[in-house]
């Protein structure tokens, strides 16, 4: 897929609702150029996604979109057969690949190997103009201090973020937290990084992720501070319904399901700790 077509693809997925961030395309590209696939139809563009490859040591199939018109003739499941056998030979031997699939292609994705793992859940809200983004105020514990996340050492952000990823991401982290028209805060208690999030403007308001933190008390002063970004506005996050403190943090804010998808993995699912993910980074790549 050339770029100019990455961008169409991304208008696409706007089309159909998905909501990417005004800067999706430049950043999901910056990050792995030679994971978008192009699908055609006497040289026209009817489809395309994403199978990003990090470090040959996991993947991730994402924006996988066929035309309206072009779709009920086979051709999406000849894209994404081809897409999925290209992507195993990206990386190595026994790695495992991930996707957040709508649930009404659960079944699909199952016959094509992937094992159900858990629900990701879009959550909505709308935040007051210029008023606290909590109806229910709590103020942080003492000993943690919301920063900009570029005060706090890469290497700490990246460290910490390995935890809630299966892999290394080194190049797609550092564009993501210091993109346009967003906000990337730290959580740092006694010193040391206990959590951070990122918020960004999309098409329709503002969606926050990644949100990791230790714990709720930290996932709270984080999301506290991000969702007064969306001032005026709806804010979305993606939440991991198989972490309690996730969904909690959610309903206590009001927020209201609008979306949702299945986590599936072929191969052995990733350790990751569970605990720290309070709102996963995209649906795309992971």
């Amino acid at each position: 897929m050339t770029r100019a077509e990455l961008d169409q693809l991304v208008g696409w997925a706007a089309s159909e609702g998905w909501n990417p961030g005004l800067h999706d395309a430049a950043l999901f590209w910056a990050a792995d150029p030679d994971a978008f696939i192009a699908a055609e139809l006497d040289g026209e563009l009817i489809g395309g996604g994403a199978i990003t490859s990090y470090h040959g040591e996991f993947g991730f199939m994402g924006f996988f979109i066929v035309r309206p018109e072009f779709r009920g003739r086979g051709l999406g499941n000849t894209l994404w057969h081809a897409r999925r056998d290209r992507l195993l030979g990206r990386l190595r031997p026994g790695a495992a690949i991930g996707l957040d699939g709508v649930f009404a292609m659960q079944d699909y994705y199952a016959r094509g190997g992937f094992v159900f793992s858990h629900r990701n859940l879009r959550f909505r809200a709308e935040v007051p103009l210029d008023q606290p983004p909590c109806s229910q105020p709590q103020p942080p514990r003492a000993d943690d201090a919301i920063v900009p996340l570029d005060a706090v050492p890469f290497d700490d952000v990246l460290a910490y973020d390995r935890t809630c990823f299966p892999a290394a991401r080194e190049a797609f982290l550092r564009a993501w937290v210091r993109q346009a028209d967003a906000l990337a805060l730290g959580c740092l208690r006694q010193g040391q990084l206990a959590g951070f999030g990122v918020v960004r403007r999309c098409g329709e308001g503002c969606k926050i992720g990644p949100l990791f933190a230790d714990d709720a008390d930290a996932a709270y002063a984080l999301y506290a501070r991000l969702a007064a970004f969306a001032s005026g506005g709806p804010l979305f996050l993606d939440v991991p319904e198989n972490h309690p403190a996730a969904m909690a943090l959610a309903h206590r804010h009001g927020m209201a399901e609008v979306f949702g998808c299945a986590r599936m993995y072929l191969g052995p699912p990733p350790g990751l700790v569970h605990k720290r993910i309070f709102g996963i980074t995209t649906f795309e790549l992971g």
